[in-house]
Parts: C-alpha cells; structure tokens; sequence
C-alpha cells in the first residue's frame, strides 16, 4: 500500500478534511463550466460532462502536478465547434483520441522543456486575459433568455446574491481556514434561495446534467486516410492549445504553491485522459486554470482533491442531478468572479513603469489577443515570437570591436557580443579593409560565432581582405564555433583559421 501511495505521490502530510472539501468545491464549479463548454462546441451537456470526470480523474491520478484540475474548456470547445457543426460527434470523438496521442508522444518526446521559452511578460499576458476571459463569461447570467440585460427585481436578486458570495469568499478566511471559503459561500446561498423561495436562475435553467455512467464505444467513422486528414488539423490544434494552456497552468500552480510539477509526466496524462475521453463518450479538454487556484487557494496541494473532484461530479450527473440543478447560478457566478480577480496579475499593472518597454508590449498584446481572439495557444505563440525578435534585435546592437595597431603593425579587431544573423550586418560595419595593414587579427575570445549567417559573415570578411592582398587571422574561436566552422566546409568555402595558444591562457 506504501509503495502505491508513493507511486500515484501521496505525501504522509495530507489535510485530508481540506483535500475532501476542496474537491467538492471543484466538483460544485465544474458543472456550469463544463455545460457551457459543451453548448459552445455544439454539444449535448452530457458530453462536456463525461469528458470534465474523464480527464479530472485520469490527470489527478497521474499528471505530473498534484492540485492541478483538468476538464472540458472553453479553448478546445472553440477549435472543436465547427468540426461538429459538419460531421457531427463521432467526428469529435475520433479528433479527441487523435490529439490525445499527440500529446502523449510530445511527453515521451519530453517535449514539454520547451516551456522554457516563454518569456514571463508572456505567462503575465496570458494569466491577465484569461482572468478577463473569466469575467467576462460570468457576465451572461445577467442577462435573460434572450440576451437582454436583466432589469428590476430579477437584476436586484442576483446582483445581490453574487455580491454575498464574494463577500463570504474574501471575508471568511480572515476568520478561519478549517473550511473552503468557497464551498461554505454556495451553500449559504443556495439555502438563502431555497428556503427563501427566492426565484432565481438556476444550474437547471442551463442544461439538465442528469445522465450514467460515461458508455464506452470506439468512435464511429470511417477508418481511412481521408478520415484522417480531415481530423489531423483539429486533433493537432487541440493537442498544442491543451499543452499550452496545461503547462501554463502548471507552471502558475507551481509559483503559487512554491513546489516544481513535471511538464512531460503532465504531457503524457493528459494525452492519456484525451484518449479515454473520445473513448468514453467525451469532447476532450486540458488543464483549467480557474477551477486549480480555487482548488489551491482552499489549500489543497495533493492529488486526492482532483480525484475527490471527478467523482463527485460524476455522482452529481449519475445520482444528484436534481438537486445540483437547484443551485444558483449567483453562487457560482460569484466564486468564478473571486477566481478572475485572484487570477489577474495585478503586480504585472505596477511593473509598467519598470519593466523594458518590448515586455510591456509583449505582456499587452498577448492579453488583448487572449481577449479578443479566445485562442490561447496563438497568444502565447504570439509573445514568444515577439520576444525572440526583441531579443534578437537587442542583441544585434551590442556586438562591438576595440581596435588597436601592435609594435609589429598588425591590427587587432577585439569583438565583443555575439556573431548572428541579427548581427552580421554591423559585425560587417566594423572593419575597414582598404585602408587596414596588411596583417589583421580577429579576436573572437568575447564573442561567439552562433549560426550559418554568422560562418558566411566570417567567409566574406576574410574573403575581403584576400581580395586586396591582406592577411586575416581568426582567433579564440570556441571549440563549438570551430565545430560550425568545420562543419560548413561542404557548402562554404571557409578560409585560413589560426588559434595559436597564448601563453596568458597556459599559465
């Protein structure tokens, strides 16, 4: 039995009392997520559902970051819709399973590193325009059946309601963490609305969640080549949005709880729980950012409070349906606005002033395309891309050479800063042939010689000098650099290079 504890990452030191709770939380801000999710996609309720228990229960038990919540989201849904629009359900299943397999190969691959190179402003961006994302969404149950804005008594009602909520979620833990704020907050109102005889908008008035036990059918399509291409761009969007939004999420649980969660073991759970989900009658999802900080904020930080959460969702759709149906929709209106305000980075607001004028852009534009495009892996690729150029175009500007003329008449070019495609052209700026002696020395023991464009700068530049007669040394090339150099023999005619051993070096 310890062995299986270790292995699935139970610590001896687990608030099993907060874990439980928690997990009932979740469960309780699951449903109208994963309801709404399914409508978008074109979807029964049902269908979000099975997907939100498949994926919760499969990622908590073996995703690479214990207190993360997976389900149904609103980023799949979005790419998912118009595949349902024209082939249907089946077609959804068979793109599930797909870019569950791609995410599982990309964690094999260990792919999930690449996380690495995306910048703060970027996760900053990201995390602010999903806050508003979650705001926003909440901002329907003002409306009516119509789309209208409420007015009157009915607007009163639920202004109120939502109002309490948030004030027992920020007010109670000043006064003790024993239990989720959160939880305590929906249960207040619901008995306010129900034994008040409050007529408000409910979880019934959405959708009806009552259904069984996730059946197991292998999607119904046709098997061939055609099917798969038809299905391979959106299993491959859905895969690399999931992973994104997923590793994301992981790597703002991991600042938040002060612990490191596994990007690849996270990778591979997740490919694993979208396979099942097609699988098991599912629309597929990731990582949810929203539902993991009410998970983390209740103070849940093992795995036990995701798996509490799957199958106390699948107990409301098999057997407590109608009484998850009679929970206002205020409630947990009010507990996914404290979730925006707690997920926006409002130190990112202070850091304006501060930080270089490229990372406020960069954390800005992907924050407005978050918003305005609800397509998170094109935010994230957005900022990333930027940054890069930013970052090539700074450095491009500092490589420099200090140049001096020895006893001996020779001319020392000293360069400084990195040799690049961003920098070949400057690198380029920097000598003077015509007017040079007729022995030259590059020094390269500040710099680096990085890329292609690079080796073709160094060929040109000593192909320059031999044009007019001079002699051209290149010196302190790196091991690695020299590897480069050698290696582009074959397709660039790269000339005379000299490392002689300086005595300052051997000493």
């Amino acid at each position: 039995m310890k062995k299986l504890f270790n292995l699935f990452d139970f610590k001896q030191k687990v608030d099993y009392k907060i874990e439980i709770m928690s997990g009932l939380t979740v469960a309780l801000a699951l449903v109208p997520e994963a309801v709404a999710f399914s409508l978008i996609a074109g979807l029964s309720p049902l269908t979000g559902l099975y997907a939100t228990f498949v994926m919760a229960l499969v990622t908590a038990i073996f995703g690479g970051r214990p207190g993360m919540i997976s389900g149904a989201t609103g980023a799949v849904a979005v790419v998912l819709v118009s595949l349902s629009k024209s082939h249907g359900v089946e077609y959804i299943f068979a793109a599930v399973v797909l870019a569950g397999i791609i995410q599982s190969l990309a964690g094999l691959f260990k792919l999930g590193k690449l996380m690495r190179l995306v910048p703060h402003p970027v996760i900053f961006g990201f995390v602010n325009g999903l806050a508003v994302i979650i705001f926003m969404s909440q901002l329907d149950q003002f409306k009516d059946a119509s789309g209208n804005w409420l007015t009157g008594s009915s607007l009163y009602i639920i202004l109120g309601l939502v109002v309490l909520t948030m004030l027992i979620i920020w007010l109670l833990p000043k006064l003790t963490r024993a239990v989720p704020a959160s939880l305590i907050a929906i249960l207040v109102v619901f008995g306010i609305v129900y034994f008040g005889g409050i007529s408000t908008k409910t979880v019934g008035d959405i959708a009806s969640i009552s259904g069984g036990f996730p059946p197991f059918h292998i999607p119904e399509v046709e098997f061939s080549l055609e099917t798969l291409m038809l299905i391979l761009p959106y299993s491959a969007i859905v895969a690399g949005v999931g992973l994104i939004e997923s590793l994301l999420t992981l790597n703002i649980v991991d600042e938040i709880t002060e612990t490191r969660g596994n990007g690849n073991k996270e990778a591979i759970a997740q490919g694993s729980a979208n396979i099942l989900s097609g699988f098991f009658s599912g629309m597929g999802g990731c990582a949810m950012l929203g539902q993991s900080l009410i998970n983390v904020s209740n103070g849940a930080r093992a795995r036990l409070s995701g798996i509490i959460a799957a199958i106390a969702l699948l107990a409301f759709v098999m057997f407590g349906s109608g009484l998850i149906e009679q929970l206002p929709m205020a409630a947990l209106t009010g507990l996914m606005i404290m979730v925006a305000i707690g997920t926006f980075e409002w130190a990112s607001l202070k850091t304006f002033k501060r930080m270089p004028k490229s990372d406020v852009l960069v954390m800005v534009l992907v924050t407005l395309v978050t918003i305005f495009l609800h397509n998170l892996a094109l935010a994230v690729l957005v900022g990333v891309i930027i940054a890069a150029l930013v970052f090539a175009w700074d450095n491009a500007k500092r490589i420099r050479a200090r140049k001096s003329i020895d006893e001996n008449g020779v001319k020392h070019y000293e360069i400084y800063g990195p040799l690049f495609f961003g920098s070949t052209t400057v690198f380029n700026d920097k000598f003077d042939v015509l007017n040079d002696p007729d022995e030259v020395i590059i020094d390269f023991k500040e710099s680096r010689v990085v890329d292609m464009s690079a080796i073709e700068a160094l060929n040109k530049i000593t192909e320059r000098y031999m044009k007019v007669g001079k002699k051209v040394h290149l010196k302190h090339l790196s091991p690695d650099c020299k590897n480069l150099l050698k290696n582009a023999e074959e397709i660039i005619d790269v000339n005379v290079i000299e490392d002689p051993n300086y005595k300052v070096l051997s000493d």
